[in-house]
C-alpha cells in the first residue's frame, strides 16, 4: 500500500493494537531466546560513487580509520573498501565504474538508516565535525544524530551503548 497526498492519517491505534499482536506471538523475554546462529555483523555495503570523496568523509570527518581498498572480487575495475567502526564490525563500500547505479532510493528492502554507537564524547566531537564540514544534520535525544552521508544513505551516530535504545534495553 502507498500513500499519496490527500490520504487520510492511518490508524494509529489499529496500527499500535497489530504490533501488540505481533510482540505476544514472537516475542520471547530475554532469558527464554535462544541463542542467536550469527557471530556479529562483519559488515554492511554501501554504494559509493566516488571512492576519495567517501573515504575523506568516514575516515576525515566521522574517524572511522580506512583498514582495506581492494577491487571487488565481483566486477573487474571496481574497488570495495572497509572502514573500522568498532567492535570488530567494518562499514564497506563498492564502487561500480562505468555503471550508471542512479541516486540513492529508500524502497522497501532497501536501506532507511545504518546506526552506528560511539562513546558520547566521541559523540559530542563528531557532531562538533558535522558542523564544521556544513553536514547537514538533525539530533534527536541528546544522544542521536541523523545525516545524510556523500552518496544519500541515511545514517545515525548513537551515544547508547550496543543493546540499548534511547534508556531502553533492545538486547
Amino acid at each position: 500500500m502507498t500513500k499519496t497526498q490527500g490520504d487520510a492519517q492511518p490508524d494509529r491505534s489499529a496500527i499500535e493494537a497489530e504490533r501488540g499482536r505481533i510482540r505476544e506471538k514472537q516475542l520471547r523475554p530475554s532469558g527464554e531466546r535462544p541463542a542467536s546462529s550469527a557471530r556479529g555483523l562483519h559488515h554492511t555495503a554501501l554504494i559509493s560513487s566516488d571512492v576519495e570523496r567517501t573515504i575523506e568523509f568516514y575516515q576525515g570527518v566521522l574517524e572511522f580509520p580506512l583498514t582495506e581498498l581492494i577491487e571487488n572480487r565481483d566486477y573487474p575495475g571496481s574497488s570495495h573498501f572497509f572502514f573500522d567502526i568498532g567492535n570488530n564490525n567494518l562499514l564497506a563500500f563498492f564502487d561500480f565504474p562505468g555503471l550508471d547505479v542512479g541516486p540513492y532510493a529508500e524502497v522497501l528492502g532497501g536501506l532507511h538508516h545504518v546506526a552506528i554507537s560511539v562513546e558520547p564524547d566521541r559523540w559530542r566531537r563528531l557532531v562538533a565535525n558535522l558542523d564544521r564540514a556544513g553536514v547537514d544534520h538533525t539530533v534527536h535525544s541528546e544522544v542521536s544524530v541523523y545525516f545524510r552521508a556523500p552518496d544519500g544513505a541515511r545514517i545515525e551516530l548513537i551515544a547508547d551503548p550496543l543493546g540499548e535504545m534511547y534508556g531502553n534495553q533492545v538486547l
